[in-house]
């Protein structure tokens, strides 16, 4: 028996990074995964190796940021699966453009609050009904560590982070009563090819890990377990939570 069994879970942007790892682990423990993926060559291989690993999987090319996108997303997984079990918000993402609020662009403000809290939001708004349909289940948010602690140079980032965190909290109480539970997991430095990207372009990003992390850097599967207990049944009782998996990083 898996730990999700007959679950159908929708991941955003996993077709790399924490949510590949997500989706190989999910699919591992008997959910069908709807792969809603900007990028269709990442999201073409990502169900492809999940059906070569025996799990069920479909790609469907989705903008998270884009209202028309996620209205055709949303239908096309229940016409595949017939149901939503679980929403899985974790596309979003910093860029070497983020600095504090007097230099940063704002268009990468605004990029950054469109793909991290806007698109959190749209799949959310499009995909409760779905739950509320199937009479429950569960939705878990990508905030950061950075929504809970002050850093430089991240002021666009820890804005959206921060909403994420915010909104979780909001839409647990909303939607307790229509048995939805709503949770994030708030990851810090993880390895995953879009930080790396990161840190190359900033040589002193892995020294701030080092010093900044007790257990170091975080990898994608470590984060992608939390998600797995928050969108299984071992968490019934868990709800409006941010669940930090930060090596220590917010202890001292």
């Amino acid at each position: 028996m898996g730990r999700l069994d007959e679950k159908v879970v929708v991941i955003t942007g996993a077709g790399r990074g924490i949510g590949r790892a997500a989706a190989g682990l999910f699919a591992a423990e008997g959910a069908r995964i709807a792969i809603l993926e900007i990028d269709e060559g990442r999201g073409v291989v990502a169900e492809r190796e999940i059906r070569d690993d025996g799990g069920d999987a479909c790609f469907i090319q989705t903008d998270v940021t884009d209202t028309e996108s996620v209205t055709r997303a949303i239908p096309a997984v229940i016409e595949r699966y017939g149901k939503i079990d679980v929403l899985y918000n974790n596309a979003g993402g910093s860029t070497t453009e983020d600095a504090g609020v007097v230099d940063a662009p704002v268009e990468e403000f605004w990029r950054v609050i469109k793909l991290d809290l806007w698109g959190t939001f749209l799949i959310c708004k499009h995909g409760i009904p779905a739950l509320i349909e199937n009479g429950g289940g569960c939705v878990v948010n990508t905030a950061s560590n950075l929504a809970f602690m002050g850093i430089r140079g991240r002021d666009c980032y820890t804005a959206a982070k921060g909403g994420v965190a915010a909104m979780t909290r909001s839409m647990a109480v909303e939607y307790a009563s229509r048995n939805i539970r709503v949770n994030a997991v708030a990851p810090a430095a993880t390895r995953t090819e879009r930080v790396i990207e990161l840190a190359r372009a900033n040589e002193h990003i892995d020294a701030l890990v080092r010093e900044g992390q007790l257990l170091g850097w975080c990898e994608p599967i470590d984060i992608a377990y939390m998600a797995l207990y928050l969108a299984s049944d071992e968490s019934s009782s868990t709800t409006g939570q941010v669940v930090l998996v930060d090596g220590g990083a917010t202890i001292f």
